[in-house]
């Protein structure tokens, strides 16, 4: 018998996102929401009969009644598919927690809660489940150990789900929280072994996957905003995995060097030329370089100004963009006096890099010479 379903994970529904403003912030998490619908239209567009959710549904335990029942609420709609749930390493089955809520009020149907270390046999469709659910954030077993010993029916096709990591970095692989053998499916008898926890999407090997989150929520998540349609043909067969796109928003990076006003023009038409709709796109942009103090107020006109109007988020990381003021921009703070003396003396800070203070200076500088354009804007 064949199995066809959608491994997906990490939804962490009421995610925070504390640096956009409000309006920002309810877009993205409403798009958290969408995504569960628009799995659901790729399931029954796919003949999937069954979403499994490897852990975060939810991303904490104190949640209000409205958003713990959203994400059920779009489920319900499609009758004809089966929603997996199991708590993660941000929602975990503590006592008197959020899941204990779900037992004590009806959830949908079609929506089955994988609460304990227990298999679930769907004779029907030829497969069980084998769930490792989190009990706490963090545990130093193998949450998966238990399958190997686990007995299911002949023929039936065997699917792991769990939450943790396949690996540590720099230290030993076991003395990791939530550590979980990329082996697990040999084992076991696993024909695949659908896993959660890592929010870009990644093939461990050919049985074991991360779905990566349904819609990417950092810039630093490679392969976010997608799932996986999985099929496997029978207990001795190999899955059959494909991504599919989930996600609305893109997070993009740029990284680039400016030293001209003409870089800054490039960037402009760089910024402006990315595909897709750019409402839709959140940028993180690192610059570099050193300019003149006119450019970098341009800088400011064009980039966070203006062109950070076109996109739903832009972050600006200018840390490395230092000014180079020129004789010209010293010319427009002052000829002489007090205030052109003090120029002078943090252009010559600035320009010393042995000097412990020379940012510090640059800094002062680039603030006088654009203060000293606003009083000059304003008296106009």
């Amino acid at each position: 018998m064949t199995i066809k379903f959608i491994h997906t994970s990490d939804w962490q529904i009421g995610k925070v996102f504390r640096f956009v403003d409000d309006g920002t912030m309810g877009l993205l998490q409403e798009a958290r929401l969408a995504a569960i619908t628009r799995l659901g239209d790729i399931a029954v567009e796919q003949g999937a009969s069954h979403v499994l959710v490897a852990g975060d549904v939810y991303d904490m335990e104190a949640l209000s009644p409205r958003s713990l029942n959203q994400p059920l609420e779009r489920m319900r709609r499609f009758e004809n598919v089966t929603w997996h749930l199991m708590p993660g390493n941000h929602d975990p089955n503590r006592p008197h927690g959020l899941w204990d809520q779900f037992q004590r009020n009806r959830v949908p149907e079609n929506v089955v809660l994988h609460l304990s270390a227990e298999p679930r046999i769907f004779n029907g469709d030829g497969f069980a489940v084998l769930p490792a659910p989190l009990q706490y954030r963090h545990t130093l077993r193998d949450p998966t150990e238990y399958m190997d010993k686990v007995e299911t029916p002949a023929g039936i096709i065997r699917i792991g789900l769990a939450h943790g990591t396949v690996k540590g970095f720099g230290s030993d692989d076991k003395d990791i929280s939530n550590y979980i053998s990329p082996e697990r499916p040999k084992a076991a008898g696993l024909a695949y072994l659908a896993l959660g926890d890592w929010h870009g999407q990644k093939k461990i090997n050919e049985k074991v996957w991360y779905s990566g989150t349904h819609e990417t929520d950092g810039f630093e998540v490679a392969g976010g905003g997608q799932a996986l349609l999985v099929e496997i043909q029978g207990a001795d067969s190999g899955p059959v995995v494909t991504p599919i796109e989930t996600g609305q928003y893109r997070w993009m990076t740029y990284r680039e060097q400016i030293n001209s006003r003409e870089d800054i023009d490039t960037l402009v038409k760089t910024l402006r030329g990315s595909e897709g709709d750019l409402n839709r796109i959140l940028v993180r942009l690192v610059v570099e370089g050193a300019v003149s103090l006119q450019d970098r107020q341009f800088f400011e006109q064009q980039i966070v100004d203006q062109v950070s109007a076109a996109f739903g988020y832009l972050r600006v990381d200018d840390t490395g963009l230092f000014p180079r003021p020129n004789d010209q921009d010293l010319e427009q703070i002052d000829r002489g006096g007090f205030v052109r003396t003090a120029a002078d003396v943090l252009r010559k800070k600035a320009e010393d890099k042995s000097d412990s203070e020379h940012e510090v200076a640059a800094l002062a500088l680039q603030r006088l010479f654009v203060e000293h354009m606003k009083l000059q804007n304003s008296s106009q």
